[in-house]
């Protein structure tokens, strides 16, 4: 996936897996766009394949860059993953190089669905 980005902007090149609780892997590339705000990253890709495909809970995602440092996801990918599975597992990859932690520890304290605003408050 890391070939397939589409990164004319940044030159930064990300490309992403997601591994479904039923064992089904989705794949996805980050996609720039002239109007920055409109870039879809390879995390989210991969996700929205997944969902799609009628997929909602994940184990895992796995983050390459075309760089040598080991990236970890935006904050927005960050809190678009954890509305699926908050304690998904996080790899990420560069080079020879591997880190392994979890959504939950990225994302402490995020906004979710228990902060909506209950009925009669």
């Amino acid at each position: 996936m890391l070939s397939r980005a589409y990164s004319p902007y940044s030159k930064f090149r990300v490309g992403a897996a997601v591994e479904t609780r039923s064992g089904r892997i989705f794949a996805g590339c980050n996609v720039e766009n002239a109007s920055l705000g409109l870039t879809i990253c390879a995390e989210r890709a991969a996700v929205c394949a997944a969902v799609a495909a009628g997929e909602r809970e994940f184990l895992r995602v796995v983050i390459v860059t075309s760089t040598g440092r080991l990236t970890p996801p935006c904050g927005a990918c960050r809190q678009f993953m954890k509305e699926f599975s908050p304690k998904m597992a996080v790899i990420m990859m560069a080079g020879r190089r591997s880190k392994r932690t979890s959504l939950e520890t990225l994302l402490p304290g995020s906004f979710g669905s228990g902060l909506l605003v209950q009925r009669g408050e």
